[in-house]
C-alpha cells in the first residue's frame, strides 16, 4: 500500500449564522483549495432529521501592493441552495419535480 502522506488542511474563518467568528480546519482538495460549499449537519435535540447549515466559499481579501488573494473564508447562506451549476442557457425548473408541465396545444 502506498503512503499518501499527510492530509492538507487550512484554518478557515466562518462568517454569519451560528458559526460566526469560529475558525475550523477545512480539508483541501487536490487543487489546494477548500470546497466551494461547506455543509455542517446539526443534530436535532428531539431526534428528528438534522438541520444542515450551508456556507459558501468567498475570497478573504487581497494584498495591498500586488492584489494577490490572501485566502478563503466561508459566508453563511441562509437559503442553503442545492449547489448545482446554473448555466445561462439552461431552462429554469418549471415544477418542483423539475419536469416541465404538459400543456395542450
Amino acid at each position: 500500500m502506498a503512503d499518501t502522506g499527510a492530509v492538507k488542511s487550512e484554518d478557515t474563518p466562518f462568517e454569519g449564522g451560528p458559526m460566526d467568528g469560529r475558525v475550523l480546519p477545512v480539508l483541501l482538495g487536490p487543487t489546494g483549495q477548500p470546497p466551494k460549499i461547506y455543509r455542517i449537519p446539526v443534530p436535532d435535540a428531539a431526534g428528528g432529521p438534522p438541520t444542515v447549515l450551508v456556507y459558501r466559499r468567498e475570497p478573504r481579501g487581497h494584498s495591498r501592493r500586488l492584489g494577490l488573494q490572501r485566502g478563503w473564508k466561508y459566508a453563511y447562506d441562509p437559503e442553503g441552495g442545492d449547489g448545482r451549476l446554473r448555466w445561462p442557457w439552461s431552462r429554469p425548473d418549471a415544477t418542483p419535480g423539475g419536469k416541465p408541465e404538459a400543456t395542450d396545444g
